[in-house]
């Protein structure tokens, strides 16, 4: 684990403003867009509607396009929002009730174009059965199939009543289409200015700390939500294995895991960190060596976004990841981090730790660098803006 580090950062929701002032960004700029996100929360509303406002408030200019958010606590002065902007965007959240579709309508008497924002196979209810059995949910339970029958039904139902979807990779845009005979278009999940100022902090010290370890090589998981056991299952054998043979190897979760029965002689070397707010989480992922990334290989799956790899690629963490598209798509075998299949993870896991701290200086500063520029929150006006406002 690197010595060098940067002190815990006051957290506050970024987002937490009045609408007010919300108003005022969304009337910042020409064209307008106005996301509805029904409570605004940590992850998936940070990645499809909060950064997109950053973003294009980024210029600061009036003629460039704006965004702002608002959600179910705004109802009641909705009209004043959809007075005010071109296009009104529906986030998954914003599961379909009697208000959803109030709320579509008023948009479409105003001819406000509609679009859905969605970041998951979650509105298909023909991969239902993968998706549980991907989450690793408890299928022989009936509310548990009540649940997930009702939640993508209302998420279909709300894109139902959109005219096209903004999706987060090529792969989820064609299952929408498939699905919808929409139009789709892909708008990336990226870093946010917070997240990228302060894994600078953590880069910055770690390197002006010479990139000192504590002696041991710390493997970091970091888990948003509860439901990768099924993922990490991938690896958790392997893991064993080389923490056997390896006294300086250590296991930092993050998040929400069960630590399985094969990994439990290994307690005294697993580090456990509750769900960490996302600014202070680039300082957990930033003091390990290696981030993994395990995930099963599946159309569920290959929706996800590339995320893993650069909130820790921008905080100077190597990551190993399962090919899934996305990943395939932006690690580079070697260059920029690695990508290991289910029967590959030890081989691939044993090269890196050979000689982590020359893998280290060879493939972070590339990894940082092509995260900043591919990912910044700084360098997505243009796909923003083709997605939200071309015809």
């Amino acid at each position: 684990m690197y010595a060098a580090t940067i002190p815990a950062v006051p957290y506050i929701a970024p987002w937490d403003i009045p609408f007010d002032d919300r108003m005022t960004m969304l009337r910042r700029g020409s064209p307008r867009a106005a996301y509805f996100y029904s409570v605004p929360d940590t992850s998936t509303f940070r990645y499809r509607a909060y950064n997109i406002a950053q973003s294009l408030a980024a210029s600061g200019s009036r003629r460039g396009p704006s965004a702002a958010w608002f959600a179910e606590a705004d109802l009641d002065r909705i009209g004043r929002v959809l007075d005010a902007c071109d296009v009104l965007v529906l986030c998954r959240n914003s599961l379909y009730t009697d208000r959803i579709a109030r709320l579509a309508a008023q948009a479409r008497a105003r001819n406000r174009r509609i679009l859905f924002d969605v970041d998951d196979l979650v509105f298909n209810p023909d991969y239902i059965h993968l998706l549980m059995n991907t989450l690793g949910v408890n299928m022989r339970d009936q509310a548990v199939w009540d649940y997930w029958f009702a939640y993508v039904g209302r998420v279909g139902a709300t894109f139902a009543l959109c005219d096209a979807a903004l999706v987060t990779n090529d792969y989820l845009a064609e299952h929408a289409r498939a699905w919808s005979s929409k139009p789709a278009r892909v708008v990336p999940n990226y870093l946010n200015r917070e997240q990228q100022e302060v894994s600078d902090r953590v880069w910055e010290a770690k390197a002006a700390g010479g990139w000192a370890r504590d002696g041991r090589i710390c493997l970091g998981y970091f888990s948003g939500s509860p439901s990768h056991s099924q993922d990490f299952a991938l690896i958790s054998h392997t893991l064993g294995r080389l923490m056997d043979e390896d006294g300086s190897l250590w296991l930092r979760v993050v998040g929400f895991l069960d630590v399985p029965p094969e990994l439990q002689r290994h307690r005294a070397r697993i580090e456990y960190l509750p769900l960490q707010d996302f600014v202070n989480l680039q300082r957990e992922i930033g003091a390990v060596e290696l981030n993994l990334v395990p995930l099963q290989d599946n159309p569920f799956t290959n929706c996800k976004s590339e995320l893993k790899w650069f909130e820790a690629a921008v905080a100077g963490a190597l990551t190993v990841a399962s090919p899934t598209l996305a990943y395939q798509g932006i690690i580079d075998h070697g260059r920029n981090g690695w990508l290991a299949r289910a029967h590959t993870w030890e081989a691939v896991l044993r090269d890196v730790l050979v000689s982590v701290d020359d893998h280290r200086a060879a493939v972070a500063p590339r990894a940082r660098q092509e995260a900043r520029e591919r990912f910044g929150w700084d360098r997505q006006t243009a796909a923003i803006t083709a997605a939200l406002f071309a015809d």
